[in-house]
């Protein structure tokens, strides 16, 4: 980039240092990093395989039902859930940070990866669209 210095009669063309160039170069690669960081958490990223998690599901299924609405008003429906929310709650269930005899036990033996393929799989269910009294 050129610059034009004025002066009293003449106007003169100066090329910037590398000083200038180094600095511009700096604030510009700031500005960019500074756009990915706001924009990464925007994008969703899906970590599991749904298709894997329904292949995944048949012991949950028992209380949860075939797509996450559960069989019986005691067991929550998993249909619809948030995937961060329900990979959670099974880390939490596998790592004892939350305590039920049922769940705590059926996942210990859970992956990472049948974790995430799980959560995929409810999450992606239709769930509730409007609450009634039964």
């Amino acid at each position: 980039m050129i610059r034009k210095l004025k002066t009293s009669r003449f106007t003169l063309l100066r090329k910037p240092n590398n000083n200038q160039m180094a600095n511009k170069m700096i604030k510009l690669q700031t500005a960019i990093a500074s756009l990915l960081l706001v924009a990464a958490p925007a994008v969703s990223f899906a970590k599991g395989n749904a298709a894997e998690g329904q292949n995944k599901s048949a012991t949950c299924m028992a209380c949860h039902g075939e797509t996450g609405m559960a069989t019986q008003p005691i067991y929550p429906n998993l249909a619809g859930q948030h995937e961060d929310y329900l990979e959670k709650a099974l880390l939490d269930y596998r790592e004892g940070r939350r305590t039920n005899a049922v769940m705590s036990s059926f996942a210990l033996n859970l992956t990472d990866e049948d974790i995430e393929d799980l959560a995929a799989w409810y999450s992606s269910q239709q769930g509730l669209t409007e609450i009634t009294d039964k």
